[in-house]
């Protein structure tokens, strides 16, 4: 008899495969993700003031790694 999983971990436990549905349920917490620094709320009075808050909010995603860098 033989089966598949979608979700396994390998022989010695340095990698877990999530195939299926990876649900966090209300009250888990996950651990060891890249958090981007904090952006503050703009305060924006212009246009040209909010593309600069946002280019600034996306080189904090780039930087914490949560976005790709640009090319």
């Amino acid at each position: 008899m033989s089966y598949s999983t979608k979700n396994y971990t390998e022989q010695g436990g340095d990698k877990t495969v999530i195939g299926g549905t990876l649900e966090i349920k209300q009250g888990a917490s996950v651990t060891g993700l890249p958090i981007a620094e904090n952006q503050a709320d703009s305060t924006a009075t212009d246009v040209a003031g909010l593309v600069t808050d946002f280019n600034a909010l996306l080189a904090k995603l780039k930087a914490a790694g949560l976005m790709a860098a640009d090319e």
